[in-house]
């Protein structure tokens, strides 16, 4: 089992099982380590993710359908391979932050699976910002922008893991720890290396997607005192919107 451990493709494996619905199984319990380097590949998956949904839009205005149609079966081709978990984390997280006074109230309505006003909303305002804004493009164009924002989105997620520390003794992120400085940094390269093709676009996407990032770590640090696996998702959310609304505005220009 040690040895399998420190297999990058198992790594590889780890961050597919944790990000998608895909059939995909570990043979015995998963190690929290392996769980913790899995995190450098987050991005990569994000890639595959995306460019699941940019086929999705393809197909969709291949057959004549519109591009707001189009756009719509894009997202939720997304909310369905991952399971919606990235919009689950979101939503409990503004649940959360808007419904309680104290860090350990907030904490507590994080945890219930219910889904309140602030949530709804949160939900509601992503998913049409993300349907918009790729309605705005090109198929080619609306392809680049998907596969980029999900690999620049999740190549985030370890730098606020590593930002901050767990927010509570239990759950998924106590018992994973904090990936080190090595494993966000490289995320976050791979991530970057992902906008490239954006061209010209590229620099608005990674320094809006960096700096939504950056606000919703700093608001989870100044509600709760560190991240769960909910503030995670959020912050992939935050910084998927910010690609996808940063390549909206600058290819229409």
């Amino acid at each position: 089992m040690t040895e399998r451990t420190h297999d990058w493709r198992d790594e590889i494996r780890a961050a597919v099982i944790f990000l998608t619905r895909l059939p995909l199984r570990f043979e015995g319990v998963m190690p929290d380590a392996l769980g913790r380097r899995a995190l450098r590949w987050f991005p990569v998956v994000g890639l595959g993710i995306g460019l699941c949904a940019a086929a999705v839009f393809a197909l969709a205005a291949a057959l004549g359908l519109p591009a707001g149609v189009a756009a719509v079966l894009a997202v939720m081709a997304q909310v369905w391979l991952t399971g919606a978990l990235h919009e689950d984390g979101l939503a409990d997280t503004a649940d959360g932050f808007g419904g309680g006074l104290a860090a350990p109230r907030k904490l507590e309505i994080m945890r219930d699976s219910r889904l309140g006003t602030y949530g709804g909303a949160a939900l509601f305002g992503t998913l049409a910002l993300r349907a918009t804004a790729l309605a705005a493009l090109a198929p080619v164009e609306a392809s680049l922008a998907l596969m980029a924002a999900g690999a620049v989105s999740r190549g985030l997620v370890p730098a606020v893991a590593h930002a901050l520390p767990p927010a509570r003794p239990d759950g998924l992120a106590a018992r994973q720890g904090r990936p080190d400085f090595d494993t966000a940094a490289l995320a976050a390269l791979i991530g970057a290396a992902a906008a490239l093709p954006l061209g010209f676009a590229a620099l608005p996407a990674l320094l809006l997607a960096a700096a939504a990032a950056l606000f919703v770590a700093w608001l989870a640090d100044r509600q709760i005192g560190g991240h769960t696996g909910d503030v995670l998702g959020a912050t992939q959310q935050a910084a998927e919107v910010a690609v996808l609304l940063a390549v909206a505005a600058t290819w229409s220009a």
